[in-house]
């Protein structure tokens, strides 16, 4: 894969609920084998952003590419996951099925599995190590197994770009290694992730980019760089005194 040509760029994206203005004036380009990090203070547009980047919502002014396309053209590459402990907690499924909803936009108008299909579930469990637990309930794992469910289910989906709301949220130390390590090889297979974040003392182990909101852009580059920035420190800090305690 060229990774070049597989490039988000957003050129000055705003949005507003109503007149409440959520995002202004938002530009940064970021490219397959890399890891974004959104950070920035409670609602200053993280899960927005994310809603935009998705599809979900439509940018109100500026632009929004994927592979120089609209990124609402390009659903099949985008794959959204949304945050583990608010989503169908106890829905009864099991993991082989959730991943296999990856498969969907792939489907023809018959909408019936082919080998193709159950080829690429059968991959993705094996890519996330789900082997073992494929046929439990998806409200039986721990957090951890369910984020890497659904990792799985977006594998399984052939998109190259992750979108994931606070993935390390509410996951034991444990988890967090292992979701971190995922997040590593899949940048070296060639996606793109892009993760809401609160974190800040781990943000340059894990993260090669960084992208701080405050409804506007505060700074956007390599995450050592971002995370030195006095106006960064500012943003993230006031709002933010105890790391490890409170959520961004």
């Amino acid at each position: 894969m060229n990774h070049a040509h597989h490039q988000l760029d957003l050129t000055n994206v705003s949005f507003h609920y109503g007149n409440k203005e959520a995002l202004r004036a938002i530009s940064f380009s970021v490219h397959c084998g890399q890891r974004l990090a959104l950070l920035g203070p409670n609602g200053a547009g993280k899960s927005t952003l994310i809603r935009l980047l998705a599809g979900l919502l439509p940018p109100q002014t500026g632009s929004l590419l994927w592979r120089e396309r609209p990124v609402n053209q390009a659903r099949r590459e985008i794959a959204y996951l949304p945050q583990v402990d608010r989503h169908q907690r106890h829905f009864p499924i099991r993991v082989r099925d959730v991943v296999a909803m990856g498969r969907f936009p792939h489907l023809g108008h018959l909408r019936r599995f082919r080998p193709i299909d159950r080829a690429k579930t059968a991959e993705a469990i094996e890519t996330m190590n789900l082997g073992s637990i494929a046929d439990h309930q998806i409200d039986q794992l721990s957090g951890g197994q369910q984020q890497r469910t659904y990792i799985a289910r977006a594998l399984a989906q052939e998109a190259h770009v992750l979108l994931l709301d606070e993935p390390f949220n509410g996951l034991d130390v444990e988890s967090r290694c292992h979701l971190s390590e995922s997040l590593f090889d899949l940048t070296q297979s060639g996606h793109l992730i892009i993760a809401s974040h609160h974190q800040l003392e781990n943000v340059t182990q894990i993260f090669t980019h960084a992208l701080v909101l405050d409804h506007t852009q505060i700074a956007f580059g390599q995450a050592p760089e971002v995370m030195m920035d006095e106006n960064v420190k500012a943003t993230l800090h006031s709002c933010h005194p105890h790391d490890h305690e409170r959520v961004l």
